[in-house]
């Protein structure tokens, strides 16, 4: 056990809790006793008599506030420290490392203080509880002081604490987004440097990607399974705030320490209240890193680039923008820093060029430079690969190999095709998002991937063990930006909370943003499928997902989904931006004046990808503008019934009106025309069209009245302006009804 839990009493005076943290903590660079203690008592003594205590032990004056004040508490902090000191003069300690803290409650103290053997540790902690509370009622002398002392000298001294120091390069990654993703990509690059790598993770711990230890290994537990684990050459450790913080580090220092970033999660944890102090945990990683190593901070997170003043290693700068003023800084002071310039990632080093490791376009886990924060993170694990001594090839070579999928980064931006019962294919994406900075995250790639008149459709969910306001932010951030909001529990991970009850406050968060949820779901799996059931063609499917995530996978492959490739990912962000990832081609085809070459070249287009629906309309134009139109006609309703999507398919519809008009089919193509004006009233090149084959069918007055709307409608004249409502309304006198 690292703890021993005291019940609390009504003494005044108790030590709640006495945990023994064995490697570098937030209080120490190695092994010490944390000790919470609960003073309710001293802090509500008089002020004479704290006073008289305080005067006993030469407490320095001070004044010892009201009791119950913050004042008092402060008081009380310097009256702990002083107890613990003269315990440890009289067992024969004349130095010792003494850190007290306020605790998260108003009547609680946390110490801390070294130690070297368990047996010793804590019964120095219980004999600071008898001491602390003989203050309540008389000042405690030399005589109670030299008692206390013998007890703990009478403990025999027991086995030694030993940190484990690695004899193999070690780097540890910490933060609250993206640390598991640096971590693969990090033993990725490893692995492709030719060295037997092991790491550790949430996952579990993994060497050579083959799982050692399935299950959460992200504390020192980990660590210690991967050093064991033989034949290992490189040690790759993902460091959480958990392990920190109930059992320190697993090894006394690394050669690399990687933070990606800080930001509200996990508080009111062992005393973690605010972000400020839950950086303070994530920068433990830092105070251990070897004199000659890295330290890999992100110089677009103040909190995260402030490490630096503490840490022991060089400073590496990772940033998004070149222009960052911590790049500047960490150059100044002789250290490191790694951006994106010119679309190439490039390390920057004191008086030399950048040097250009590989564009963002070729790391498949930035998706096409889509998603910001997989690139911040490809940034840092190629620092802290390159900061380990890797070859920039053998870098280079890892980014560009690791992909965002199930296989290598599972549960985190998995992204898949699915089809739909109704017909097309959905984008499916699959990501932890476990806060907010994840959902961001998420629905910025959603976004990014969601083509032109489709929607984002959110699977909202996450653990109960977020504050009430990080929930009610998670619900107002969905609301604002995804088109359809359910919410998908996570059954295993409700951690205290009732699933009405975390509901509730993500509601809450939705009403601010002025939508509700479409419905809730019990599990990951049903919420998947139930907001597969109302996609569309072209929607973005987006699941928070956690414990299922694998079953998830599961159940997308068996109906017929299918992991996106770099390729598929590549399509789809262009056609998200309204273009083609042939583009350029396309617009070269129509710079050719020789109507033949614009059919054969599209036509050798549409071979390299016939079922492609921009393409076949690519083709029908080629024929239109060549004056064959019977065959421009039959292309275009090819295009359309393969899922042409806006903004092209509605131009393909006029254009076959036009083309339908020119061959004296003017009844199917004011047809055609009608079915576009159900979702363009408003658009004047209808209006035009539309007017043609009016005239051509001897219905000049309702062409004359279209026309007219549509230039009062959309024209800016200063003219316009001035007479547009009485024009307006000559029009409709003159022409009250369309005979359409």
């Amino acid at each position: 056990m690292n703890d021993e839990q005291v019940g609390a009493g009504e003494h005044g005076v108790e030590a709640t809790e006495v945990r023994l943290l064995e490697g570098p903590n937030l209080y120490f660079t190695r092994p010490a006793v944390k000790i919470t203690l609960s003073l309710p008592g001293l802090l509500e003594l008089a002020p004479e008599e704290i006073a008289a205590r305080a005067a006993g032990l030469h407490l320095r004056r001070g004044i010892p506030g009201e009791p119950g004040g913050e004042t008092r508490q402060r008081y009380v902090i310097r009256l702990v420290e002083k107890v613990l000191r003269g315990l440890a003069r009289h067992t024969g300690t004349t130095r010792l490392g003494v850190r007290v803290r306020p605790g998260s409650q108003p009547d609680e103290i946390v110490v801390a203080f070294p130690w070297n053997t368990r047996e010793r540790a804590t019964t120095i902690a219980a004999q600071l509880e008898t001491l602390l509370r003989a203050c309540l009622t008389h000042a405690i002398g030399d005589e109670e002081l030299t008692k206390a002392a013998e007890v703990v000298r009478a403990v025999p001294p027991g086995e030694r604490v030993r940190l484990p120091r690695p004899k193999i390069p070690v780097i540890a990654i910490t933060g609250t987004n993206g640390k598991t993703t640096t971590t693969r990509m990090i033993a990725h690059i490893g692995m492709t440097a030719g060295l037997r790598t092991g790491w550790s993770s949430t996952d579990g711990v993994l060497v050579q990607g083959e799982t050692v230890e399935p299950g959460d290994y992200s504390g020192p537990g980990g660590a210690r399974t991967v050093l064991a684990a033989p034949g290992v050459e490189l040690a790759v450790l993902e460091t959480a705030r958990g392990g920190m913080l109930f059992k320190g580090l697993g090894v006394a220092q690394n050669d690399v320490s990687v933070v990606t970033n800080v930001s509200a999660d996990h508080l009111g944890v062992q005393g973690i209240e605010t972000v400020d102090q839950l950086a303070e945990v994530k920068a433990i990683i830092t105070k251990v890193t070897k004199p000659g190593g890295w330290v890999v901070l992100n110089g677009d997170d103040p909190r995260v680039w402030a490490m630096r003043a503490g840490a022991s290693g060089q400073p590496w700068c990772f940033s998004l923008s070149p222009d960052s003023p911590a790049l500047r800084e960490a150059l100044q002071e002789h250290g490191r820093g790694i951006t994106v310039l010119d679309g190439d990632i490039v390390v920057l080093r004191p008086g030399h060029d950048a040097e250009h490791l590989i564009s963002v376009l070729d790391v498949p886990v930035t998706l096409c430079g889509l998603s910001e924060h997989n690139t911040a993170n490809a940034l840092a694990a190629a620092a802290g690969a390159l900061g380990l001594g890797l070859s920039k090839d053998a870098v280079a070579q890892g980014l560009r190999t690791f992909a965002p999928d199930p296989l290598l980064n599972p549960g985190r931006m998995n992204v898949y095709s699915s089809p739909l019962p109704g017909g097309g294919a959905a984008t499916v994406i699959l990501d932890m998002a476990h806060n907010e900075g994840g959902l961001d995250a998420l629905l910025r790639v959603a976004t990014g991937l969601r083509p032109p008149g489709s929607l984002v459709l959110l699977g909202l969910g996450t653990g109960g063990d977020r504050t009430d306001e990080i929930l009610v932010n998670l619900g107002e951030m969905a609301g604002l930006r995804a088109d359809r909001v359910h919410v998908v529990h996570k059954e295993h991970y409700l951690r205290g909370r009732s699933m009405a009850e975390l509901e509730a406050f993500l509601r809450e968060g939705l009403t601010r943003a002025g939508v509700m949820p479409v419905t809730s779901w019990e599990t990951e799996l049903e919420g998947l499928q139930g907001i597969l059931a109302t996609a569309r063609d072209g929607d973005v499917v987006t699941i928070m997902c956690h414990s299922h995530r694998a079953q998830l996978h599961d159940w997308l492959v068996s109906h017929g989904g299918t992991v996106d490739d770099v390729a598929a990912i590549r399509r789809k962000v262009v056609a998200a931006r309204g273009e083609h990832e042939l583009e350029a081609q396309i617009a070269d085809l129509w710079l050719d004046s020789d109507p033949a070459r614009r059919i054969a070249a599209a036509a050798t287009l549409l071979e390299s990808q016939p079922q492609d629906a921009r393409l076949m309309f690519e083709y029908a134009g080629t024929f239109d503008n060549a004056g064959e139109e019977t065959t421009a006609i039959d292309w275009y309703d090819r295009a359309v019934a393969a899922g042409l999507r806006e903004p092209h398919r509605h131009q393909a519809l006029l254009q076959k009106a036009s083309s339908l008009r020119h061959l004296g089919r003017h009844d199917e193509a004011l047809h055609v025309l009608e079915e576009v004006a159900k979702d363009r009233p408003d658009s004047p090149a209808l209006a035009s069209f539309r007017a043609l084959v009016l005239h051509d069918l001897g219905r000049d007055p309702e062409a004359l009245r279209d026309v007219l709307l549509a230039l009062l409608t959309h024209a800016g004249d200063p003219d316009i302006e001035i007479y547009r409502g009485a024009l307006t309304r000559f029009v409709e006198q003159d022409w009250p009804t369309s005979t359409r």
